[in-house]
């Protein structure tokens, strides 16, 4: 029992380790239409382990299977202790609707090497996932206050959110009455986010902005 315990110790230690190790620089990426590309840097922060990073981008849905409008360059390469690199996205494909963002996944793997000579050691594979936003030219309103013109119902058990912008609102939190919604996620453009809640009064939410940072709360 204690030799498993300690098995499973060492391998969480050493995924922290190999997850500390790569760090990119956003939490989301923003593809303006007409950019040539949009990028985002990648660095690994370890002082002694070299990785080999693997990226590429897939639809948001798991059931659309539908061709995917973006290619990463370079999508494989190694990178050396202290050492940075960039991804560079590229649109591809055809036009996507105009009159609203679609969002995509940008996946980043981090691959550790197996130690020479120790071949029973456990070569951990760390996958992250980042949103990528494709923003069309001339939508209307500002992004950055998209969050504040959502509008929330509460009815029989649940609580409703309607956003009116073209932008996806990412949330940060939102409480009724005091309880906290667990990972409430984003509502689309145009779309609605129905939650079961338990508690009924003020909604308060914070929103996530396109750099990654929260804001301020908003109350209805």
């Amino acid at each position: 029992m204690m030799k498993k315990i300690i098995a499973v110790a060492a391998f969480l230690l050493c995924s922290t380790a190999a997850q500390a190790g790569i760090v990119m620089g956003g939490t989301r990426v923003i593809y303006q239409e007409g950019k040539r590309e949009a990028a985002i840097s990648v660095t690994n922060a370890d002082t002694h382990t070299p990785y080999l990073v693997q990226s590429w981008v897939e639809n948001y849905a798991e059931n659309d299977k539908s061709k995917v409008p973006f290619i990463v360059t370079p999508p494989l390469f190694r990178l050396d202790p202290e050492q940075n690199n960039v991804l560079r996205i590229n649109f591809i494909g055809a036009s996507l609707p105009g009159d609203r963002e679609s969002v995509f996944w940008l996946n980043v793997k981090s691959i550790s090497p197996t130690p020479q000579g120790e071949v029973n050691k456990l070569q951990v594979n760390i996958k992250s996932k980042f949103k990528i936003f494709y923003r069309p030219n001339g939508l209307a309103g500002d992004p950055a206050k998209a969050w504040q013109q959502l509008k929330f119902t509460q009815s029989g058990g649940h609580l409703t959110v309607a956003n009116p912008t073209p932008y996806f609102v990412s949330f940060y939190s939102v409480a009724v009455g005091g309880q906290s919604i667990d990972e409430p996620g984003m509502v689309a453009p145009f779309g609605q986010k129905t939650w079961p809640v338990s508690g009924h009064g003020a909604v308060k939410w914070r929103a996530i902005n396109d750099y990654g940072g929260v804001s301020d709360f908003a109350q209805q």
